[in-house]
């Protein structure tokens, strides 16, 4: 019998993927800054428009960037964290799916112990 196993995917921080990640953090930064500068271009737009209530227009945009502006925290939290991590810690990245093949008289606790998979720099070094 085949059953579905979940696999965390770690990454070994190294320089590179250190760099690599503060890149995707500092970009998904930019982006939600922009989506919120947008947020706030398009209330102002439709705001003079006067088609809508403002009160709810201005709240439910104030929602919104919000929001977006709590994920910005989140993201310069991540970056701290990333900054004070020394090199060669694991930084779980992914969870997949895998296949186990099961059989009768199988030790159910070594099969159902997590297993890994370790990355360094785009290799996989270590299958646990």
């Amino acid at each position: 019998m085949k059953i579905l196993q979940s696999v965390v995917v770690k990454q070994v921080l190294t320089e590179n993927s250190k760099e690599k990640l503060l890149y995707s953090y500092e970009g998904k930064k930019q982006m939600l800054q922009k989506e919120c500068d947008q947020l706030r271009f398009e209330l102002k737009k439709l705001e003079r428009t006067k088609k809508f209530p403002s009160s709810s227009l201005k709240t439910h945009f104030e929602k919104e960037i919000n929001i977006r502006q709590e994920k910005v925290k989140l993201i310069d939290f991540q970056i701290e964290q990333l900054e004070i991590l020394p090199l060669g810690s694991e930084l779980a990245e992914q969870n997949i799916q895998s296949i186990v093949e099961i059989n009768v008289g199988d030790d159910w606790n070594k099969l159902s112990n997590e297993r890994m998979i370790i990355v360094k720099d785009g290799i996989i070094k270590e299958i646990r």
